[in-house]
């Protein structure tokens, strides 16, 4: 046995104890698997329990690590008083509470992840890293790069499926191809979780806490020193309203009611897991499961159609003539279009980082059709200011707004926010809440006229289109 490994092993009681045989003679080998770590990376799976990648690293057999990163090529690109921060730091300083009691620490570094990895392997002995997938482009670049330098290290990267239920491609058409419409997406979706019903089992990695690293507690860098300041944000439960769920189809589409869960975030970061909400959903709300597979949808189009990143999913949708104005633009983002209800969601997403989902709807439609500003525009102001941020629902809901995405019915369905309000806000509670000037001479006239702005959006797509549909 080589001194160094004589020298941990004495000082490491817990593994002396794990790795003596029944012939009473210490193994070098064994010795040398125990006296290296696995380490679970947390990144958008935020909880300890029923959280796949982390089950598979504690079923392992060597001691945890467990690392989250505050990752600067992300955190360099935010406003100094970003929730979004505020919010993980806050799930970290309850996690790390946990672990604590569990006789072990957070390992929490804020860096480039390349930088961070590099100095971890100079700390510890760490034998492999796991985590679980993220299917948008910069964390798959990441992940590319982290995997070639953990083997330069002797070290392997395992990642496992955990915020979806189906992912990638494994719901293909009878043709064997991915996706481009939902209706048979979902039908497929619901099709095979009833021949694998197993995919909403939870994984019991409580089960396994005794693998744990023991390690006394570390500090977690404060916001201050990462550029950011608190915020007096009041997050949503991470704890689904069963009766909000349970009535979800009737209440939904009503801004001013509290009829939706407000979940999202808690998805975004994994503090929830899908399979329990999925689960949920099945017994309470079909409408409910419908909107988490709308989720997956997504994700999976983003997987199979990257170029939805950076542009519209139907490429000739690219060359419609959106209008550069960006005073129009400032008076959308700030809610002083004369819609009240436009207006009311974009304030209300202002003040709070949430919007009602129906009322994302309006605003989408409002900058891209009413207004012919690119949808981009709107994707990136929806990208800073939500809580719930996802790239690929985010992305998803643009396009389908703009009529650009993977909608049947593209660009000929403009909403009228009039007949809207009517129809979801009618004793105008939800606008009034959040446009208290509405009825006054303060409030500002309409910036365009319904009627030419539904003509200007026709004739502007059909100049590019045709008469195609899309």
């Amino acid at each position: 046995m080589s001194g160094i490994l004589l020298r941990l092993y004495q000082a490491t009681p817990v593994l002396s104890k794990q790795i003596r045989q029944p012939d009473g003679i210490f193994h070098q080998n064994n010795l040398l698997h125990l006296m290296s770590y696995t380490v679970f990376w947390f990144r958008r799976d935020l909880r300890l329990d029923d959280n796949v990648g982390l089950y598979h690293a504690l079923r392992r057999g060597q001691p945890v690590l467990p690392v989250f990163i505050f990752d600067r090529d992300i955190l360099d690109t935010l406003p100094a008083q970003d929730a979004r921060v505020d919010f993980i730091h806050r799930t970290l300083h309850e996690m790390q509470a946990t672990l604590a009691g569990l006789g072990t620490s957070l390992i929490v570094r804020y860096g480039h992840p390349a930088e961070v990895w590099r100095s971890l392997l100079d700390t510890y002995p760490i034998s492999a890293v796991y985590t679980n997938h993220d299917y948008e482009p910069y964390a798959q670049a990441r992940d590319h790069e982290i995997s070639d330098l953990l083997a330069a290290h002797g070290a392997v990267l395992h990642t496992f499926r955990d915020q979806v239920i189906f992912e990638r491609d494994e719901l293909l058409s009878g043709a064997g191809k991915a996706y481009s419409v939902f209706t048979p997406y979902a039908r497929k979706w619901r099709e095979t979780l009833a021949t694998q019903p197993e995919r909403l089992s939870s994984f019991d990695t409580r089960a396994w806490f005794g693998n744990w690293a023991p390690l006394a507690v570390q500090p977690i860098p404060t916001l201050a020193e990462m550029g950011f300041r608190a915020t007096d944000t009041l997050f949503p439960s991470r704890d689904p309203d069963e009766a909000i769920i349970r009535h979800y189809s009737e209440r939904r589409d009503f801004p001013a009611q509290a009829g939706t869960t407000r979940i999202g975030l808690h998805l975004r970061f994994g503090t929830v897991s899908i399979r329990h909400l999925a689960r949920v959903a099945q017994a309470l709300d079909a409408t409910y499961l419908n909107e988490l597979i709308w989720r997956e949808f997504y994700m999976q189009v983003l997987w199979n159609f990257p170029h939805v990143v950076t542009g519209p999913f139907r490429r000739e949708y690219a060359a419609v003539p959106w209008l550069d104005d960006e005073a129009t633009f400032e008076k959308w983002k700030t809610g002083r279009t004369g819609y009240p209800i436009v207006d009311a969601g974009m304030r209300e997403l202002s003040a709070t980082g949430y919007m009602h989902n129906r009322v994302r709807m309006i605003t989408a439609s409002f900058l891209s059709k009413h207004l012919l500003l690119n949808w981009q525009w709107g994707e990136a102001w929806f990208a800073e200011k939500l809580l719930d941020f996802e790239l690929a629902s985010n992305s998803g809901g643009w396009q389908w707004a703009a009529g650009c995405g993977t909608d049947a019915a593209p660009y000929f369905r403009i909403f009228n926010p009039t007949a809207q309000t009517q129809k979801f806000d009618a004793e105008m509670k939800y606008v009034r809440r959040w446009v208290p000037e509405y009825g006054t001479p303060a409030y500002p006239r309409p910036v365009v006229d319904h009627a030419f702005a539904r003509e200007r959006c026709l004739a502007a797509y059909k100049g590019v289109l045709g008469n195609k549909e899309g």
